[in-house]
């Protein structure tokens, strides 16, 4: 199944209920898949869930998308364009891949920040193994980074902006740590375009995810979690639009797989 690219697909609903459609991403209340929780309990809720599957979440990935998100990926790093004077925050980013991939294509200083200190134990872990130098890795949240404003060239975020309680907030923040001429990249589930395929994607999701999260992460509602964020994750003009709100120029996106997954970017100028 190799990426469909085409800008400006129309967004399709998905077919799986989605009681949480009233809360709010914002106020005091917020959602953490289709549970609503308080706003302040939402990212101990989210470290905890991948504190759980850290050690697994790699290969939970490979399993789950029959290795399809290494397309996903090396499309993301065609876009992103890697070269020795550029700089890289890849929040969200703990096991390493993105990472990985843009030192390995001659992509500068480069540094990750995780909200989960597990998942970042296991991104330094493979690093050490792949004998990869000249990482950072930083413990610390989208919504209030711990970098200096102008600070990066690039800014990624992948299969992570759906768990994080204020987009907003998040966009903003990767705004502003970029250089003037810098680019954000956001690779995140979204909203199928073909609604044959939504049908099947929707059974898949949750019944397949949730098994294999409980026979391979040993943590059923882990994965049955992730099904349902992305349901309440934007959709693709949706995030376009909030991009825009944030200040991003140039604001685009591409369908990969379908609509499965959107590839957005947008300029800081």
């Amino acid at each position: 199944m190799a990426p469909l690219e085409g800008i400006g697909y129309p967004a399709a609903a998905m077919s799986a209920p989605n009681p949480a459609d009233a809360a709010p991403d914002g106020g005091e209340t917020t959602h953490f898949g289709y549970r609503i929780v308080p706003e302040a309990e939402k990212p101990a809720l989210v470290q905890g869930v991948f504190e759980d599957v850290a050690r697994r979440y790699d290969l939970m990935n490979d399993l789950m998308s029959l290795g399809v998100h290494r397309l996903w990926k090396r499309a993301l790093f065609e876009r992103m364009q890697p070269r020795a004077a550029a700089t890289l925050l890849d929040l969200g980013g703990g096991t390493g891949d993105i990472a990985f991939g843009w030192r390995a294509r001659g992509g500068g200083e480069t540094v990750v920040c995780d909200l989960t200190q597990a998942m970042l134990s296991v991104g330094r872990d493979r690093a050490i193994d792949r004998n990869v130098a000249g990482i950072e890795w930083v413990c610390g949240d989208a919504e209030n980074l711990p970098f200096p404003s102008s600070r990066f060239d690039t800014c990624s975020i992948a299969f992570c902006l759906r768990n994080v309680t204020h987009i907003d907030a998040a966009l903003a923040e990767a705004r502003r740590i970029l250089r003037p001429g810098g680019r954000f990249f956001c690779l995140e589930f979204s909203k199928v375009a073909l609604p044959p395929l939504a049908k099947l994607y929707d059974r898949y999701s949750f019944t397949m995810l949730p098994l294999l999260g409980r026979l391979v992460a040993h943590n059923r509602d882990a994965y049955q979690y992730l099904a349902e964020s992305i349901r309440r994750f934007p959709d693709q003009d949706d995030l376009a639009a909030r991009m825009t709100r944030a200040g991003f120029d140039m604001v685009r996106y591409s369908n990969f797989s379908g609509g499965i997954v959107a590839l957005h970017t947008g300029w800081r100028l």
